[in-house]
């Protein structure tokens, strides 16, 4: 058959598209053709569903292709896939990083390559050694700082998808954002699968504010920084600092919340409550009025009554948040929750629309309140770009891709500002 270029699908998170993209230059610097690559999330039973289904749409549109699949769901149950007809190879997420890897791949595939290609993920110490140069779009770029989670939210299978805790030296972040702001990159997220838990296992136990700092003060020519989703209880007195005085540093946060009641808190395994997210969010925008707040909450945990339900439901009007990720909870085979008495699935379904419909008034809100202020605003294509706290804004006249354009907001379409 024709060689051709591999082809990737990415599922999931961010994380897992940076990951794609370092896989692209993996394979392509071994010779890696006549390739589909699937890169699986595991977060819910139905990411793994999707997957599945993915896998089988991948294999009848290229029949003829080696069908590799990678990622937190080939990680946590790779029997799952090396079961199914359609898969040539499985290899885990530390494998997907390793440029030997890649290279066996390239080989004619005979039959010589081993099926499974996971190892124990627990044992592994180190943070790939893959760094990209230019993930994002051309405006902004994504720096993977951390890998992994130390925690066990009851919820929660990603740490066995992704190891323990494991953190990029700080010296390698700030040479890798100077190649990127020499490239002509305006803007750089900082992401991680627990972000706030950078540093804990390098020398001294630097914290996640100590390596922002370093990076605006090593990286004066950076217009802006952004940090992705955090753990509020986690944040330490630096990155506190930073929020009061960089104006560099984006004022815009998104917090793993996941429920606005005690009870459910504890019972997810969680290492804040109902009063440390709003103390925190109040304690933010103190320091730093122009901040907004993004926050991942989940609708029918087990055991949710609707009383508790209303407490999450009042923490987006508590902590005043406007950019939701709402989630219908549903049960991951191999997690504690999933031994818990159930909700409702139609209730589940119904707390996360009204969860949804809370997030769509905040928005509005958010919107309705910079009709004429004046927004520095980072351009992702010639007709839209994004303000310091992520909002959309749409443009009718073509601006410069990857510059930051200063305009004042005349209106909104659409849930977007627009000028």
């Amino acid at each position: 058959m024709d060689r051709k270029a591999p082809i990737f699908a990415t599922l999931g998170c961010r994380l897992n598209a940076y990951e794609t993209e370092a896989m692209k230059e993996l394979s392509a610097a071994a010779g890696v053709e006549n390739a589909v690559i699937i890169n699986t999330c595991a977060v819910t039973a139905e990411a793994v569903r999707k997957a599945k289904q993915e896998i089988r749409k991948l294999r009848r549109a290229h029949p003829d292709a080696r069908l590799i699949v990678t990622g937190c769901a080939a990680q946590t149950e790779p029997e799952t896939f090396s079961d199914m007809a359609e898969v040539d190879v499985v290899i885990g997420n530390t494998e997907k990083m390793q440029a030997d890897t890649w290279r066996g791949m390239a080989a004619d595939f005979v039959g010589e390559t081993e099926k499974v290609q996971v190892d124990d993920i627990m044992s592994v110490t180190e943070t790939a050694g893959h760094l990209i140069d230019g993930f994002g779009t051309r405006s902004r770029a994504y720096v993977q700082v951390q890998n992994g989670c130390d925690h066990r939210c009851t919820f929660c299978i990603i740490p066995f998808g992704r190891g323990n805790s494991r953190s990029v030296p700080a010296g390698v972040v700030v040479d890798q954002i100077k190649r990127l702001v020499d490239k002509g990159y305006n803007e750089i997220v900082l992401t991680g699968v627990d972000l706030t838990s950078w540093g804990a296992d390098l020398p001294a136990a630097p914290r996640l504010g100590d390596l922002v700092m370093r990076i605006l003060k090593l990286v004066p020519d950076l217009p802006r920084l952004r940090i992705s989703s955090i753990d509020s209880i986690e944040v330490d007195e630096a990155l506190m600092q930073a929020i009061a005085t960089e104006q560099r540093l984006m004022p815009h946060l998104h917090l793993s919340l996941q429920a606005g009641d005690d009870m459910i808190l504890k019972r997810m395994k969680r290492r804040h409550l109902r009063d440390d997210a709003i103390r925190f969010c109040e304690e933010a925008r103190r320091l730093r009025p122009d901040m907004t707040f993004g926050a991942d909450i989940i609708a029918g945990f087990p055991t949710e009554t609707e009383a508790m339900f209303q407490n999450s439901l009042k923490l987006v009007q508590d902590c005043d948040l406007t950019w939701l990720h709402v989630f219908p909870y549903s049960a991951r085979e191999g997690t504690p929750a999933a031994r818990m008495p159930s909700v409702n699935g139609k209730a589940i379904k119904d707390r996360a629309a009204r969860l949804r419909a809370a997030g769509e008034a905040q928005v509005a809100r958010h919107l309705a309140a910079q009709i004429g202020k004046t927004h520095h605003i980072l351009m992702e294509s010639p007709r839209m770009g994004r303000t310091a706290q992520f909002t959309e804004v749409l443009f009718d006249a073509d601006q410069p891709e990857g510059q930051i354009v200063t305009t004042v907001i005349t209106g909104i379409q659409a849930q977007k500002l627009t000028v």
